[in-house]
């Protein structure tokens, strides 16, 4: 069942304003219009959305707590800067249905009752901000945005802003940090954006899948999504599948869905052998073989060690080395550590230092007890998610696969002969 890219699937279907009306688009809308916030906020609710982001938080909630906020004015932010590696959903939908976006922006903007909004836009995302900027000039054409919007006394306008490629702004308080022409870093919590966000104004900031779900939840009804997918985590959900499989790509699916039949009816199997895979990319904890069974939902996910995050599922075959893997992971965020908290910054640092130097044989035992007292350091002291979340892939793998770390530091050997041990084999 498709919720998110039925219109993308459809033979002819263009970015086009003229596409998405020919679909019933904006038509949600126009319903809108005709009904109370409350009553707005109450089918999103129904409906048991929750943010597709990672965070997971109940969207018809965040909403509520926007809407009923005093200060004025009040903002709808879109967080499109997609940097999670393995992560490239949310470029379909800017890319060929943009409309959805501006739709689901305008609704919430008439339920909380703001009148502007920001698309913060992956630096990198070259194409999708053209065609962005293209819609909204149409929708302005066609009176959808800005004054009296079909006829209303609503009044609401859109603001294109890309992001300069900070992983770290993918964080909802260091994107509303960057929004304002800050160095992009994050905020201490509470107070959270919906109270205090953009310069200070309550403001509701979702992800563009998240508010790609609202235009239907709103035209059929909450009952209607709470009955898609899983119970606990209703509705579709857009999965990466990346890595050693044979079909990579955008599924969108019913979130009662495993993580094998993704990896096996989607991707149509692993290339070589299964070792772990990542299911919300770099910040999450490799699963096993033990544990593909495994319901594609943000609940399940968790209870099985690890997190959905935005849904980007990295596959890994036989032919990867773990430690390899582990190094990376920790290259990755120390790059992207943006430096303000003092765990984050030093910790991440001497996590690729420890890692670095088990690849290159000269690790020892005691650098394991080291890493997995890092994690727990940066988990509990860390100012955000990417802190918190930096050592997740690293522990994992020690936890999962002992004997490579082992094998590395005990026979200065790699497995797979991906590790160089320069200063052991020279």
């Amino acid at each position: 069942m498709e919720i998110i890219l039925k219109n993308i699937n459809k033979a002819g279907y263009s970015s086009s304003i003229k596409s998405y009306l020919k679909e019933g688009g904006y038509q949600a809308l126009e319903k809108a219009l005709n009904m109370s916030s409350e009553d707005i906020i109450k089918e999103i609710k129904k409906s048991k959305l929750v943010g597709r982001g990672g965070a997971a938080f109940p969207t018809g909630l965040k909403w509520e707590f926007a809407y009923k906020a005093k200060e004025h004015p009040k903002y709808v932010v879109c967080n499109a800067d997609e940097g999670e590696p393995g992560t490239f959903k949310d470029r379909i939908i800017l890319e060929n249905d943009p409309h959805l976006l501006l739709e689901a922006m305008i609704i919430c903007a008439l339920t909380i009752g703001a009148k502007t909004g920001y698309i913060y836009i992956r630096g990198e995302y070259f194409k999708p901000h053209e065609v962005l900027k293209g819609a909204i000039e149409e929708a302005k054409k066609n009176n959808f945005l800005g004054k009296n919007i079909l006829g209303s006394n609503f009044s609401f306008t859109i603001n294109l802003y890309r992001g300069a490629g900070a992983y770290v702004c993918g964080e909802e308080t260091a994107l509303l940090d960057s929004l304002e022409g800050k160095k992009g870093q994050s905020r201490v919590k509470p107070p959270f954006p919906t109270f205090v966000g953009f310069e200070n104004k309550p403001t509701v900031l979702n992800n563009v899948e998240t508010f790609a779900n609202i235009p239907q939840i709103l035209a059929n009804g909450g009952d209607w999504f709470s009955k898609i997918g899983s119970p606990r985590s209703p509705g579709t959900k857009l999965y990466c599948l990346s890595g050693d499989v044979n079909k990579p790509g955008v599924y969108e699916l019913p979130t009662d869905i495993t993580l094998k039949e993704i990896i096996e009816k989607y991707g149509l199997g692993v290339k070589g052998k299964l070792k772990a895979v990542l299911p919300g990319g770099v910040s999450s904890n490799l699963l096993t073989n033990k544990e593909l069974n495994v319901t594609m939902d943000y609940p399940s996910v968790q209870e099985a060690g690890s997190m959905l995050g935005s849904g980007a599922v990295v596959v890994i075959n036989d032919r990867h080395c773990i430690v390899d893997l582990a190094k990376r992971c920790a290259e990755f965020f120390d790059y992207e550590s943006c430096g303000k908290c003092t765990p984050c910054r030093e910790g991440t640092k001497r996590v690729r230092e420890i890692l670095v130097g088990i690849t290159r044989g000269c690790g020892e035992f005691s650098d394991l007890e080291l890493l997995g007292e890092l994690q727990e350091v940066l988990y509990d002291t860390s100012r955000c998610g990417l802190g918190q979340a930096a050592l997740n892939a690293v522990k994992s793998a020690i936890d999962k696969f002992p004997m490579e770390f082992k094998k590395h530091i005990l026979n200065k050997k790699c497995g797979v002969n991906i590790c160089p041990m320069r200063e052991v084999n020279g």
